[in-house]
């Protein structure tokens, strides 16, 4: 990790802690990251208070159980100290993001890209991306509507989360919805 302390707008939240786990100062914590395997490698994360405060804890080590990941830290030796990190989100540097493979986006990537259709009517921007059918949706709002347009690369023809535009081909009757 950085000798300087980012701020908390500056991180990606991986995982959050949801209370005590055990009696030696371990947490268990809700993944919000797709890659779990990565806490095998983790030395440290950024902890994220709820008032934002941001403080490095030292990883002395992890593992999965129930689909959740628990930790445990230096300096928290029993249920205590544990206690007290409580609602903490840990975070990374985007430097230390997992690579994504071609073509393969990040979700908070897409929020805040501009859609337009590929004729150049625009439609708002991303607020986010639901996942609850075979492709990810992405909801995008205006200020006259709501879509939500499958992600796909048939009808998202162009995304540029560099520029923070995305161009839709959208099949008839879509919009509509």
């Amino acid at each position: 990790m950085s000798e300087s302390r980012p701020a908390a707008a500056d991180l990606i939240s991986i995982a959050q802690i949801a209370r005590p786990q055990g009696r030696h100062g371990e947490v268990i914590a809700d993944l919000l990251t797709d890659f779990p395997e990565r806490f095998r490698s983790l030395q440290s994360v950024w902890a994220i208070g709820s008032s934002g405060e941001v403080d490095e804890l030292r990883v002395e080590r992890t593992w999965l159980h129930k689909n959740r990941i628990v930790l445990k830290f230096s300096g928290y030796d029993d249920m205590t100290g544990a206690e007290k990190l409580r609602g903490v989100r840990l975070a990374v540097a985007r430097s230390e993001l997992v690579t994504l493979p071609p073509d393969t986006y990040f979700d908070f990537d897409l929020v805040d890209c501009q859609v337009e259709t590929t004729g150049g009517e625009p439609l708002g921007r991303v607020a986010g991306v639901e996942r609850y059918g075979a492709a990810p949706l992405l909801k995008v709002l205006s200020e006259n509507a709501e879509h939500l347009i499958p992600l796909t690369f048939s009808i998202c023809v162009v995304i540029d989360v560099a520029h923070k535009r995305i161009v839709v081909a959208p099949p008839e009757g879509l919009l509509e919805l």
